[in-house]
């Protein structure tokens, strides 16, 4: 079965996007939790992520570089608030200039729940500061998990007898 995608509005300054992955909850949040794993999935098509660093424990920073040729390079970073494994996990998220500039940070919460021997991924951001900057969101996360069904499901069928 294929994955079922949802991209909806909670409201003007929130983004939620649900997925469901033929995967185990165990590996689809170790790819979030594994930089050598997230670089391989994090940033929309054309993007290439070529940095990736994660102190994976609350109060820990995460930072990462996705670059493609048309947009150049795209620093991201934040810190992440709250872990707990196999469930959940919320992180601060802001895209900078490469040199630590961060510009307006986010609140990020995804959480993951078994259904049917399959994997339910939940994200949620928030606050926008407005609907256009929302909407710009939508693409790039969906095709970043688009990339990340790829990826996963790709590692759950190789672990699979």
């Amino acid at each position: 079965m294929s994955a079922k995608a949802e991209a909806r509005q909670l409201a003007d300054d929130e983004l939620l996007i649900v997925r469901t992955f033929d995967a185990p909850v165990a590996l689809v949040f170790r790819i979030w939790s594994q930089a050598e794993h997230m670089s391989r999935w994090l940033g929309p098509t054309e993007f290439t992520c070529t940095h990736c660093e994660l102190d994976f424990r609350p109060g820990g920073a995460w930072r990462a570089c996705i670059i493609s040729q048309a947009y150049g390079e795209s620093w991201m970073g934040g810190q992440y608030r709250e872990i707990e494994k196999n469930r959940r996990i919320v992180y601060s998220f802001a895209w900078d200039d490469g040199h630590a500039q961060p510009g307006i940070e986010t609140l990020i919460t995804v959480t993951f729940a078994e259904q049917d021997g399959k994997t339910v991924q939940t994200f949620h951001q928030t606050p926008f500061i407005s609907v256009e900057a929302r909407d710009s969101h939508i693409g790039g996360w969906s095709q970043c998990f688009e990339r990340e069904r790829t990826y996963v499901e790709t590692l759950a069928r190789e672990i699979r007898p």
